[in-house]
């Protein structure tokens, strides 16, 4: 799956980052069934982790009934199924997130934009210093597809990603979009046995920085223990005067 140069990298680094825990989460639209382009670029930023011992956990979003609303548990607001709470405690478990996602109409998918909405659900939600409950984690995106837009969906998932509490470290986003139209996309085999983006030097490089970014972020925070809370800290805002307050009904933009 990695190249040659990429296996060399992994190799050659010397940080141990045993211990970290990874979440990557595909919200490709197609079926959990069927091969994703999404999924196949992915594998690139999983192996690099696994190379270095890090703890890597894959959700197909495609394969979940995520109910539409910003709240942990949708049931509890009028609709009938949510499996939302079946797999919050894996991302909020996990020091990285990564967040791939197809380009469709210039913008990251629906199942994308549904995720991004459940970790907003989370953001009344605190740690243990009283910070944001995302306060210490890193985030990061991969983007594919057939057309322009890696830049404007990676600018939407990241600002997204630091405005509920993730970290985000430089280079924190890659893609491959191929030829401008209809076409081959990430990893399709080409007519001499090939793979379509395999060596593509720019998409290679950018996905090894990124994955490689995350990591060192990553682990710099939790040997530190998260973020330092001083100044940034939500509970030292109650006042007293709202009965109750904080609570999730008193989100980010609250």
């Amino acid at each position: 799956m990695l190249s040659d140069t990429q296996s060399k990298i992994c190799e050659a680094v010397e940080t141990d980052f045993s211990g970290l825990k990874a979440c990557i989460v595909n919200a490709s639209l197609k079926p959990s069934s069927e091969p994703s382009h999404t999924d196949t670029l992915l594998d690139v930023v999983a192996e690099i982790f696994e190379r270095r011992t890090v703890a890597v956990d894959r959700i197909r979003l495609s394969g979940h009934y995520l109910a539409p609303g910003v709240y942990p548990d949708m049931t509890e607001h009028g609709w009938e199924a949510d499996e939302w709470p079946d797999i919050c405690d894996r991302v909020i478990g996990a020091d990285i997130l990564v967040l791939g996602t197809p380009i469709w109409l210039g913008e990251k998918s629906s199942l994308a934009q549904a995720f991004i909405e459940k970790l907003y659900a989370h953001s009344g939600e605190t740690n243990d210093k009283g910070q944001y409950l995302f306060y210490g984690k890193v985030g990061g995106c991969v983007v594919t597809g057939n057309e322009d837009g890696i830049k404007h969906v990676g600018m939407g998932v990241l600002y997204s990603m630091q405005h509920v509490g993730y970290t985000i470290p430089p280079q924190a986003d890659c893609g491959w979009i191929g030829e401008a139209g209809p076409g081959p996309s990430y990893g399709d085999e080409t007519d001499d046995g090939g793979r379509v983006g395999f060596d593509n030097v720019f998409t290679q490089r950018n996905t090894t920085f990124m994955a490689f970014n995350l990591l060192h972020m990553a682990k710099m925070l939790k040997d530190a223990g998260g973020l330092p809370a001083e100044g940034n800290v939500r509970t030292e805002w109650d006042d007293g005067s709202k009965p109750g307050w904080p609570n999730p009904e008193h989100r980010l933009d609250g």
